[in-house]
């Protein structure tokens, strides 16, 4: 694929910043952001990614440092809650940054990809095909994900723009390890991930981090689900 710079949102901590490090360590020039703007790693900038005004801005800020060649859409919110009770704030807040900002971010994005084309990788979750319990809104915004991803796919191969959805399953972090470490859910996960245990940060940024370097004209608006096998386990 082209040079240029790579964006990761919400890459900060976890997933995102495990993807700019790949990315990094591959050659790409990095560019993270994050609502904080402070991150351990490269360069840096705050950004609320529901403020549409403001992604515009900074996409439009990045792109003067030199050409984009990709986006990663990876910022993301959980909150859980039962359907039958589920406050609406909750639910438009995952939409919000799950959903809507995913879309803001790859609109923005593509007003710099189109001249030279690229590759957009959203980050989905397999929670976009199963019903989980407590999970209406998460699992709506990734369906959402999803389905963005295959029309984007679509409008925008003419500019030679790839768009992907990487889907993961239970992916251990620094904010879920002691949760997984139960004795009660690793006995649950050997019973439902073919692997037996949770992935790790860096199995979805080598994944990621392969789209980009193998950059594959073909492969485009699909979803790769990395979840150990869980989603088709019955």
């Amino acid at each position: 694929m082209a040079e240029g710079q790579i964006i990761v949102t919400g890459g900060s901590k976890g997933i995102g910043l495990a993807i700019a490090q790949d990315l990094s360590r591959r050659g790409r020039d990095v560019v993270c952001l994050s609502r904080s703007g402070r991150g351990a790693f490269g360069r840096h900038f705050a950004c609320d990614m529901t403020d549409e005004q403001a992604v515009r801005q900074i996409m439009a800020r990045i792109a003067q440092n030199g050409p984009v060649a990709g986006l990663v859409n990876n910022a993301g919110v959980h909150i859980a809650a039962p359907a039958a009770s589920f406050p609406v704030a909750d639910f438009e807040r995952t939409m919000a940054l799950n959903a809507t900002a995913v879309m803001i971010a790859a609109r923005e994005a593509f007003a710099h990809l189109q001249e030279k084309g690229g590759i957009i990788v959203n980050i989905g979750s397999f929670f976009d095909k199963i019903g989980a319990p407590g999970n209406l809104a998460y699992c709506a915004s990734k369906a959402a994900v999803a389905a963005m991803t295959r029309v984007m796919a679509v409008e925008w191969a003419r500019h030679g723009i790839s768009v992907m959805n990487v889907a993961p399953g239970y992916i251990e972090t620094d904010l879920n390890r002691d949760y997984l470490a139960r004795d009660k859910v690793r006995t649950w996960m050997e019973s439902r991930i073919p692997t037996g245990v949770p992935g790790h940060v860096d199995h979805v940024a080598r994944l990621v981090g392969g789209i980009f370097t193998e950059a594959i004209p073909f492969l485009t608006g699909e979803t790769i689900y990395i979840d150990g096998g869980q989603g088709m386990n019955h």
